[in-house]
């Protein structure tokens, strides 16, 4: 039986190496819109599905038997549309998620739902902001009325000119994150809840210093869908249903 992996993460490649290595045909499906991307071992296939229908033809053109969601936390729509093929298809589906971020001692974090809540909520919290929420829905920000560097791994499209831009892929140290704290002066952060040790040094700096803390919710998964939190928990799953 093939199993259909949606990856684009860390944990996605683990887990396409594991399952490459217990025997599982496994094909891994990456967005592609991120440049020069880290690819998993196996075969891979880049780019979108056409929607619920076109993922719903592939899975069913490609004998797939199982699916494994192992997208970003923020990856709403792939997982929504994962879920509603999977149920058209009658495919056994589980979504594999990184635990979020829990605030520890020191910290001044602040919750929103969205990047619209997290700009109307800015200027009540900060003059100087780091965004580090990516490139998707950083032109929320553009009329926030502070300062702001943001950081992203591709440049967003269009280019804001309203903000100074780093770009840069993760992991990221703690010694690196207070150097661009200090630096430039920030007084508060802005994340989503992405979760995770590759961004989390952010976090520590900002504790550190007494930044505050902006962090974006994670959207709701689709209802009745089977979560697991570690690819153990995947492999498991998977021995179970793979024939």
């Amino acid at each position: 039986m093939k199993v259909l992996l949606l990856g684009g993460t860390g944990e996605a490649r683990s887990l396409a190496q594991a399952l490459s290595g217990a025997g599982v045909d496994v094909v891994s499906s990456l967005a592609g819109r991120t440049t020069d991307a880290r690819l998993p071992v196996g075969a891979v296939r880049q780019g979108g599905f056409g929607g619920v229908d076109g993922l719903t033809d592939w899975l069913r053109d490609n004998a797939v038997g199982a699916v494994v969601d192992a997208t970003h936390p923020f990856a709403a729509t792939m997982t929504e549309h994962a879920a509603a093929a999977a149920h058209q298809l009658d495919l056994p589906l589980l979504v594999l998620r990184r635990p979020g971020w829990t605030a520890a001692e020191g910290d001044v974090w602040h919750w929103v739902d969205s990047p619209d809540a997290a700009a109307r909520l800015l200027p009540d919290i900060g003059s100087r902001a780091f965004l580090t929420i990516g490139r998707q829905g950083i032109h929320a920000f553009a009329g926030a009325g502070v300062w702001m560097l943001a950081r992203c791994v591709d440049p967003p499209e269009p280019m804001p000119t309203w903000c100074e831009l780093i770009l840069d892929r993760g992991p990221y140290d703690v010694p690196g994150e207070l150097t661009v704290l200090r630096e430039h002066e920030i007084d508060v952060l802005v994340t989503k809840d992405s979760g995770g040790p590759q961004t989390s040094a952010k976090l520590v700096a900002a504790r550190q210093l007494g930044v505050a803390v902006i962090v974006i919710r994670r959207p709701p998964l689709p209802a009745g869908v089977q979560v697991v939190e570690t690819t153990t928990e995947v492999l498991a799953w998977v021995e179970a249903h793979v024939d």
